[in-house]
């Protein structure tokens, strides 16, 4: 496990972007891995940003994304998918019937996790995926219980989380109450794994998931066991790491 902490929010983003671009002037069929959520915003502003200079193509590559609350239509403004479409898909040259995310609005949601796997397998295995963690150690949407799932799943959300995302509706009460996730099994086959903290917030959380043991009560600690991950973090999150 590769560990980068920054001091500059510019550093930090950068950083991650420049990951994502090296894999694609590499690799430009590469399947990409994507996260939503605070932490991965700035680094898609600098792929904008480099892609509008140039420097990077995604017209061969392929995205999938972790997860995606139950229940909203995706164009919901609060849809992962209307996350993905305002800071990065809108603004670069990938094909969007090459991007995807899971569809929480499916009428039947078993179905959907299982097509979602095959679609996974079949273009798979992911060449970079992006990650971030909650306060509680989860990652996608996989939450601390006494056991995991492996392949894609609707999980029940936490109040916690719940909480945590409040501040993207009006009221708690808006906040889906579940979500469809990738499976931890799923998230571990990725080439490489980059994870993106930002926040004191989250400092418990990383220092449970880098340096405590292997536990499905901390779902990032399971990243200890990948061969390939590189974690980006800022002061705040970093704070308590020996």
């Amino acid at each position: 496990m590769n560990i980068l902490k920054f001091q500059s929010e510019e550093d930090f983003a950068q950083t991650g972007a420049n990951l994502i671009a090296s894999l694609l002037q590499s690799n430009p069929k590469a399947v990409l891995g994507l996260a939503t959520g605070s932490s991965p915003v700035g680094v898609y502003a600098r792929l904008v940003d480099m892609h509008k200079k140039g420097l990077v193509s995604f017209t061969k590559a392929s995205s999938y994304n972790l997860d995606e609350y139950v229940g909203l239509p995706a164009g919901h403004p609060q849809s992962y998918r209307s996350f993905m479409n305002e800071h990065l898909f809108n603004h670069i040259d990938i094909d969007l019937s090459r991007t995807h995310v899971p569809d929480g609005n499916a009428s039947d949601l078993s179905a959907e996790c299982a097509a979602y796997d095959r679609m996974l397998e079949e273009n798979g295995p992911v060449d970079l995926q992006i990650l971030g963690i909650g306060s509680n150690g989860h990652i996608g949407f996989n939450e601390p219980d006494a056991s995991l799932s492996s392949g894609t799943h609707v999980v029940d959300l936490l109040e916690g989380t719940r909480e945590a995302n409040a501040r993207f509706f009006d009221n708690l009460e808006d906040v889906p109450r579940q979500a469809v996730t990738m499976g931890i099994g799923g998230i571990l086959k990725a080439k490489q794994i980059v994870l993106l903290v930002r926040g004191e917030e989250k400092a418990e959380a990383i220092r449970d998931a880098i340096e405590g043991p292997i536990t499905t009560q901390c779902p990032a600690s399971l990243l200890q066991s990948h061969p390939n991950v590189v974690v980006l973090l800022d002061e705040g999150a970093g704070k308590w790491l020996k």
